[in-house]
């Protein structure tokens, strides 16, 4: 599956870069809302992740960086998840995923199954590298691989159908 859609590159003294950011931020707050109803319901599903993925994708790193960085910040503050203790290591997989899938969406000019695969792996195996010099602990650094593949694939699937159908132009 692999589709040509409308891909945008926002800078950051646009306005529409930061309106951009804004909803994604918000699909970020309540999306992991949803998820943290269920038992692991944020471990299993990494829901913080999934408008990051989109925004970077579709609209640029810049948007992406910018809803990377401020989704952990406001979820924390307003809802104490993700707790402040595990920000750094979130925060870190939420910078490499927003520039890896910016990079990707403006090198290949297109949206993959394939291609947000490719996205999703590099963030996270680079990620938990990152998360096992900060943490210092492998069995908590492969926590994402041990229960969070459902949530790796919905940031594939759902994210390509979100880019290619519910935001496609």
């Amino acid at each position: 599956m692999q589709t040509t859609v409308k891909l945008y590159v926002y800078g950051y003294r646009e306005v529409r870069t930061y309106l951009a950011a804004s909803l994604f931020v918000l699909g970020n707050i309540a999306l992991p809302q949803f998820f943290h109803l269920f038992p692991q319901g944020g471990v299993t599903w990494l829901p913080i992740y999934f408008f990051t993925l989109v925004g970077a994708y579709k609209y640029g790193w810049k948007v992406g960086l910018l809803t990377a960085v401020l989704s952990p910040l406001v979820n924390s503050a307003l809802f104490g998840m993700p707790p402040a203790t595990a920000l750094p290591a979130i925060l870190l997989k939420s910078g490499l995923l927003a520039l890896a899938a910016g990079f990707t969406a403006h090198r290949y000019r297109k949206v993959s199954v394939y291609l947000l695969l490719v996205v999703v792996l590099s963030y996270q195996t680079i990620g938990t590298l990152g998360e096992l010099i900060i943490k210092g602990n492998f069995y908590l650094a492969v926590q994402d691989f041990r229960i969070g593949i459902p949530g790796m694939l919905l940031q594939v699937f759902g994210g390509y159908f979100f880019i290619n159908r519910l935001i496609r132009k």
